[in-house]
């Protein structure tokens, strides 16, 4: 028998990140056997049949066995909304496929589009989105006016900006002019809306906001709402940049 711990198990299966799994506990929503759960409950796993020896359900559903990690690259459009919202029909979820499950490993605004990182590795998922690593992101920007060198000097240095009541100054960053109106940004932090809040400090609007890299995995030629799945070069580069880091 394998021991896992709570949300551990839950990631595992599928239901969402760890970090989520915990959320989900912490709403009483995950029950064992048919009492409430806690985080503290361990899960028993047969390491030849890996079924579960307890009858675990989310919402009332019954929590499958651990599925197999899925890797996908998709290239999100302008509309498509990442939050997984049944109701809403620009959600990510109706361009998902219903198995196996898969959630975004970090997510895009809604007006903006390229590269979405899809998975049920929950951990995987949760290293991509803790702040400490550091993973860096690369996006083509255009502008709706112009930028000179002191624009791309002052965005490669950190912009300080008012965020829901509080200063936030962005941590330093590689920029790349492309054509006077389209630049290259790698960050290494993914603050709500950052980058257009960061040109907006300085007088500029965004008219097109594109990812095309999540480490050294590249979008590469992939079209608009089509996927496909990562090499395994690719998983492997991706996991070794979040240990590197």
């Amino acid at each position: 028998m394998v021991h896992y711990r709570l949300a551990h198990y839950l990631a595992l299966c599928g239901i969402a990140s760890r970090r989520q799994c915990c959320r989900i506990i912490d709403a009483n929503r995950v029950t064992i056997n048919g009492q409430v759960a806690t985080h503290s409950a361990v899960i028993e796993v047969d390491v030849i049949n890996t079924d579960s020896v307890n009858d675990i359900r989310v919402d009332g559903v019954k929590v499958g066995k651990p599925e197999a990690k899925v890797y996908w690259l998709y290239h999100k459009p302008v509309g498509v909304d990442c939050r997984l919202i049944e109701s809403d029909p620009s959600s990510l979820l109706h361009h998902l496929p219903k198995e196996p499950r898969l959630y975004p490993a970090g997510r895009l605004d809604k007006d903006s589009r390229g590269l979405l990182l899809l998975t049920n590795d929950g951990q995987l998922t949760q290293q991509l989105l803790h702040p400490g690593f550091q993973h860096s992101k690369t996006y083509h920007v255009s502008l709706d006016t112009p930028f000179d060198a002191l624009f791309l000097a002052t965005m490669a240095a950190g912009v300080t900006y008012q965020q829901a009541g509080q200063s936030i100054t962005t941590r330093t960053c590689q920029m790349t002019s492309l054509t006077s109106l389209q630049f290259a940004i790698v960050l290494t932090q993914g603050l709500n809306r950052q980058i257009r809040k960061m040109c907006q400090t300085l007088g500029y609007r965004v008219i097109d906001l594109k990812r095309v890299a999540i480490g050294g995995v590249e979008l590469g030629q992939l079209a608009e709402t089509k996927r496909r799945p990562l090499t395994a070069a690719e998983l492997s580069m991706l996991v070794q940049r979040i240990r590197v880091t």
